[in-house]
């Protein structure tokens, strides 16, 4: 059993995402089972929620024990987290904060997987959000893409325009009022038929910059549900898409240098 207090206006399936990653994994199964209860009633639907709503999850010890990451690298500074599939970065920073003092420095999308990094001290977290801005953290990905790759290797560039309201953004060719140049690398590193799975270089960090791209250039990512192939998704059954922060490796100026030169891995495969 866990319990938490709601602390602002939202759904409950939302709350859930961003506190708690075992009850994310199990939530349909948790509300079928009126396994949740909201200020004492239980309830079997995706409610409301209100500041101040007490929310108690009856998980099992079983779900409890799900993992929602492992442990890539931690010192006294920093925690790299290479996060599951499934679990937001809202819900692993609540998780990681129940344990000790933890700084959220970057994140993934919720379907993503991969390495995360936290910080453990204000120092730390200075440095490392300078990092990011700076474009000195070196991030490559893998992604299991649709197969219609022109080339086997490109250095794509675009304008991105995000949309708010819808939470997406729009990939144009050109310059457009209101849209951001960005530039997206890729390689292929295995041809799989219809599908290719492709290392994949920010040299821009914008929102859903990979997703969107590739979909833009027509190779949509697979399991997409946002940006892709809704037919080829369901062809694959592939319910989440297949995008994976493999690699981390940071160029720090000042006292997290000692991490210079060092390459960052996840074991996940695709």
């Amino acid at each position: 059993m866990k319990i938490f207090t709601a602390n602002k206006n939202c759904k409950l399936s939302e709350f859930t995402d961003n506190v708690y990653p075992q009850g994310s994994f199990y939530f349909n199964t948790l509300l079928k089972n009126a396994d949740i209860k909201v200020n004492g009633r239980r309830v079997s639907k995706n409610t409301a929620l209100s500041p101040g709503d007490e929310i108690v999850y009856y998980t099992s010890p079983a779900q409890e024990s799900k993992a929602s990451h492992v442990v890539v690298f931690e010192d006294e500074n920093i925690y790299i987290a290479d996060k599951h599939s499934g679990v937001s970065c809202e819900g692993l920073f609540s998780e990681l904060c129940s344990r000790g003092e933890f700084y959220a420095v970057h994140r993934l999308d919720r379907n993503t997987e991969g390495l995360t990094v936290f910080a453990k001290n204000r120092a730390a977290e200075e440095e490392l959000l300078s990092a990011f801005k700076n474009r000195s953290v070196k991030k490559r990905y893998l992604a299991l893409c649709k197969n219609n790759f022109k080339r086997p290797n490109a250095v794509l560039k675009a304008y991105s325009e995000k949309d708010g309201q819808a939470s997406e953004v729009k990939i144009y060719g050109t310059p457009r009022r209101g849209a951001v140049k960005i530039i997206t690398e890729y390689k292929i590193l295995e041809n799989r038929g219809e599908l290719a799975l492709v290392e994949v270089t920010l040299h821009t960090g914008r929102t859903h910059q990979i997703r969107a791209h590739m979909s833009h250039i027509g190779c949509p990512v697979l399991g997409d549900g946002k940006y892709g192939d809704g037919l080829f998704n369901k062809k694959y059954n592939a319910g989440r898409q297949r995008l994976l922060a493999k690699y981390l490796q940071f160029e720090f100026d000042g006292a997290l240098d000692y991490l210079n030169g060092r390459i960052f891995e996840s074991k996940k495969e695709l």
